[in-house]
């Protein structure tokens, strides 16, 4: 009856969010809010220092800003250059790039081996903790589980609260570490008690990478081709970090600096990620790729493709956002790097699984949108495709569900977030607190029997 009663009423409770908790836009140039930390240009607002990464998308020319192709620095180290580095060496880059991130420079032969020692020694799990905490409660959503799974860990580790760096750099390495297992865990534990399929439970192989390792874990069979495991591989170095400008690790150093613990950290930057805004907007562009493919006979048509991406645009087709997933990028104009990187071996894969056609499609589509976007928009700066673009197709063709693209985000970012986690710590005493400029005038109180 109670319960009955009370969701009665939040639909009264809700009309009174929206009535009295909506800003009006025009107060933020009114008063020159810098709305996300952001000019209306789209240049961020400077709130912080960082040594971790960069992301470069203009020049300065006598004062003027000059758009660039995209650029992304890890440590001062140009992201293409890195991977061309591993690529050229035929190994896997993940783990030299969570050292570089971490430390702040590239490890010797002899380091990189001693650094994938510890990471394989640290994949390890609190005994009965995957049958207790994972398997016990499982979620429909894998990031709510990873910041359950997280938040729980905490009530295993006797140092849990301290800052020491000794001390959050071993937290750091465990997270680093069982984050592949979390999340492959997790989502066997959903497919299991939601969907009644089989349950696989695959310990981590010690001699195999962290991308292998993701593949070799998911696959009942535990096999998968050499460009696969390069693909995922080259996924997760290019998500690894984004200069502390991005919402999740900014969040990161926002909680941080208030002085909690490692694990409340991760699970807020988790938090942060899940939102469609941020991590989870390569769901949506697979989708709305899925959504095109079926609504578009002729792929080969520009016209017919176009008239999709004006319907989108005109909240008429897909979600009715307005918007075309994978396009544009709050600081990239020209180009996103992460996405040229990836495209080449994007279409490597396509070949491999005989899905060229639809990598023709995204082809297509990445010429046409922003043509149309240009045209039908007012827009700051250039359009280009996102790494978002391209990276849900890639999880697509090595056969990974949809449950687990955003948590594969997850598992390459909490590198850079342990790593912005540490700098935070090291460098800075101050707890992040921006001002607010409150818009509302002041009013008398007014006693309780002359309401009405």
């Amino acid at each position: 009856m109670e319960k009955n009663l009370f969701n009665d009423r939040i639909p009264y409770y809700s009309e009174l969010c929206r009535k009295n908790c909506e800003i009006n836009p025009d107060l933020y140039s009114k008063y020159d809010v810098k709305r996300g930390l952001r000019d209306i240009n789209g240049k961020g607002v400077l709130a912080g220092l960082t040594k971790i990464a960069e992301v470069k998308s203009y020049t300065i020319d006598d004062g003027d800003m000059i758009p660039c192709e995209g650029k992304l620095y890890y440590r001062g180290i140009n992201i293409e250059d890195i991977v061309k580095g591993f690529i050229n060496d035929n190994r896997f880059g993940f783990e030299e790039v969570t050292y570089l991130l971490l430390f702040g420079e590239l490890p010797t032969k002899q380091e990189l081996k001693e650094f994938n020692d510890d990471l394989v020694f640290y994949r390890d799990l609190p005994t009965s903790f995957t049958r207790d905490i994972i398997m016990r409660a499982p979620s429909r959503n894998i990031m709510n589980s990873l910041a359950r799974s997280v938040l729980t860990l905490y009530t295993y580790d006797d140092t849990a609260d301290s800052t020491d760096i000794e001390i959050v750099t071993r937290q750091s390495l465990q997270m680093i570490a069982r984050f592949p297992r979390l999340a492959v865990y997790s989502y066997q534990a959903l497919t299991h008690y939601f969907e009644e399929q089989s349950l696989f439970i695959h310990a981590p192989n010690p001699e195999l990478s962290t991308a292998e390792n993701i593949l070799y874990m998911l696959r009942p069979d535990h096999t998968f081709t050499e460009l696969e495991a390069q693909v995922l591989d080259i996924a997760l170095v290019v998500h690894a970090d984004h200069g502390g400008g991005n919402n999740s690790s900014f969040t990161t150093r926002v909680v941080t600096s208030s002085g909690t613990d490692t694990y409340s950290t991760i699970a807020s930057a988790l938090g942060s990620l899940k939102g469609p805004r941020h991590g989870g907007a390569n769901i949506k562009a697979a989708e709305m790729f899925e959504d095109l493919m079926e609504n578009v006979s002729d792929w080969n048509s520009d016209e017919e493709i176009s008239d999709y991406l004006n319907n989108i645009l005109d909240k008429k087709a897909f979600d009715n956002s307005g918007l075309i997933y994978g396009m544009g990028h709050a600081v990239y104009s020209i180009s996103d790097p992460r996405a040229k990187i990836f495209k080449g071996y994007v279409e490597k894969l396509a070949s491999e699984k005989g899905m060229e056609k639809e990598f023709e499609l995204y082809t297509r589509v990445e010429r046409l949108a922003p043509e149309i976007i240009n045209a039908k928009r007012k827009t700051y700066k250039a359009i280009s495709a996102n790494i978002d673009f391209y990276s849900g197709f890639v999880y697509k063709m090595l056969g990974l569900p949809k449950e687990l693209y955003t948590p594969i985000f997850a598992i390459s970012r909490v590198s850079g977030w342990c790593a912005h986690r540490i700098e935070e710590l090291v460098s800075n005493g101050k707890i992040i607190r921006p001002a607010y400029k409150n818009v509302i005038k002041h009013s008398e109180y007014t006693e309780l029997k002359d309401r009405g």
